[in-house]
């Protein structure tokens, strides 16, 4: 059964329906708890159905160049196990541990790590800010990413990939969870704080996230994590803040108005954007 699994998660990337119908179904269900449980009231600018297709503008994009990165990944995938190149290679791991080792790094240079550098290298923030603009953080705010961003969140993946060594089917487990979590981590949900402290300490849950999408710093320089909430604390990027407190949106650099211009969300990366 184990090794059923392990087959299924390495030919996944082919079958790019079923990843889909995984994206929307997690997304639906998440759509469905927040009218339940939420965390914060939002106030749309027309209609939460709008808001939606802006983001989900956004997700297709990033999809779509993602999918052109898989072909690359593969590519890394062979090459390292080939060559025995990268950590699980040279360790000669057995299944589940280059699993958990694959997913360490990944989530190092994919998640943490590409999301830090970008907070602290203006000319990718310029990119990143799109992410940050929207006023209204829900489940589909998860992948609202620039272009310029997508591509440059594949590269830091293609590193990863490239330091741990990873087998396809590592990458296509981390990557699942990935964006499940995504998903659940920006989703507008209350959980219990019996519920919420202590699974902080574990993964990134959705009220630590909300601290990163805080409208002023330091907490917008915090909480950088996307699956694991290790990184965080062990760089002492860790920050909390109570939901009351939150807003959302940025203090500078795009205005909050616009959150829902398309138009302007692609084009204004590369326009005049003061430091």
């Amino acid at each position: 059964m184990f090794q059923d699994l392990i087959n299924h998660f390495q030919t996944l990337e082919q079958r790019p329906a079923e990843r889909m119908l995984l994206l929307l179904s997690g997304m639906l269900l998440l759509w469905v708890i927040e009218g339940a449980i939420p965390l914060l009231g939002l106030r749309y600018r027309k209609n939460k159905w709008r808001h939606a297709s802006v983001n989900f503008s956004f997700t297709i994009i990033h999809l779509l160049i993602h999918t052109g990165f898989a072909f690359f990944i593969i590519l890394l995938s062979d090459l390292s196990k080939q060559n025995n190149f990268g950590l699980a290679q040279w360790l000669d791991l057995s299944i589940v541990w280059t699993i958990v080792i694959s997913f360490f790094i990944l989530d190092f240079f994919g998640g943490w790590l590409v999301h830090y550098v970008q907070h602290k290298t203006f000319m990718l923030w310029r990119f990143h800010v799109i992410h940050h603009s929207d006023n209204n953080v829900d489940v589909t705010t998860g992948l609202r990413h620039h272009p310029m961003e997508s591509i440059l969140r594949g590269i830091f993946f293609l590193m990863g990939v490239a330091v741990a060594g990873a087998p396809v089917y590592a990458v296509m487990i981390f990557q699942t969870l990935l964006v499940l979590s995504t998903q659940f981590t920006h989703a507008n949900i209350r959980l219990p704080q019996w519920v919420e402290k202590p699974l902080s300490y574990l993964i990134v849950s959705p009220n630590m996230h909300k601290v990163h999408h805080h409208w002023q710093q330091p907490y917008t320089d915090s909480n950088y994590g996307a699956v694991l909430s290790v990184w965080d604390r062990l760089f002492g990027t860790y920050r909390q803040l109570d939901a009351s407190m939150i807003r959302y949106g940025i203090d500078r650099h795009y205005p909050n108005e616009e959150d829902e211009n398309l138009s302007l969300l692609m084009r204004k990366p590369f326009g005049k954007m003061e430091k």
